[in-house]
């Protein structure tokens, strides 16, 4: 098989709306221009997650904002190694910003995106104050990166 034209990776950026990139990195596009970011790579093989996740959907979605349907060659639900396939030339992706923590391959081009997801912690009424929820709560808080929270 065809290499991809160019290895890319495109994080979403959940909870943020700011313009300004992490070093090594590059600001979000504009709306309008995120649609013609996405476009540059209609022709382009796809990685995504496999059908059913929030991954999957959310990928299918930008790409039919922008005007394609992503021609998908790998489905993958482990962001590791979704990031090895994209620097292997297998494809573009579209995966969430917490995917990316501690990544520093160069040859996969970060590009964030402006789309938002939510994640909230449900448990039963009175259970806030029990350690293990305690503790999780702030697991998932801690994990979050200061720029999207």
């Amino acid at each position: 098989m065809p290499q991809a034209p160019a290895a890319r990776y495109n994080p979403t950026s959940p909870r943020t709306r700011s313009r300004q990139a992490p070093p090594g990195r590059r600001a979000a596009p504009a709306a309008a221009d995120q649609g013609a970011t996405l476009r540059t790579h209609a022709d382009a093989p796809w990685i995504t997650a496999t059908p059913g996740t929030l991954c999957h959907a959310m990928t299918l979605r930008a790409c039919q904002a922008a005007g394609f349907t992503p021609r998908i060659r790998h489905q993958v639900d482990e962001f590791a190694t979704v990031l090895a396939l994209v620097a292997a030339g297998q494809g573009v992706a579209v995966v969430p910003q917490l995917g990316i923590t501690g990544h520093a391959d160069r040859a996969v081009v970060l590009t964030r995106l402006l789309m938002e997801r939510r994640t909230k912690v449900a448990f039963r009424s009175g259970a806030g104050a029990h350690p293990a929820v305690a503790a999780f709560a702030a697991a998932l808080r801690a994990a979050v990166p200061p720029e999207l929270a």
